[in-house]
């Protein structure tokens, strides 16, 4: 429809869209170091996938070197090992407290 004034009339206010965070995106990076047959790892893992938590799982049952490189940096023998951004969160147990007290949303979120 055309307008004796020579204005456009104004069309629908455009309103953009707010920016969705892909969750992947804003959390930090989750390493699970596993060995087969453990059950606290298929736990931790199960745990962390429930809360919606990306993760690499690193199996280190045939690979003793890497077992040992793992000890060393980290002073855990024990299986799971939980690393958020590169720091060690612990094993389950740790992980299942951290989960429970809201501290793991606050690590992912860092």
């Amino acid at each position: 429809m055309s307008n004796p004034s020579g204005r456009v009339a104004p069309g629908p206010a455009v309103v953009a869209p707010k920016p969705i965070a892909i969750l992947s995106e804003v959390m930090s990076e989750v390493t699970v170091y596993t060995t087969d047959v453990c059950s606290f790892c298929v736990r931790v893992k199960g745990l962390l996938a429930s809360r919606g938590v990306a993760f690499e799982e690193i199996n280190l049952s045939r690979d003793p070197e890497g077992r040992v490189d793992l000890a060393q940096r980290t002073g855990m023998m024990t299986f799971p090992q939980v690393l958020i951004g590169g720091q060690l969160l612990g094993g389950f147990s740790e992980v299942q407290a951290a989960a429970e007290s809201g501290h793991l949303d606050e690590l992912l979120a860092a």
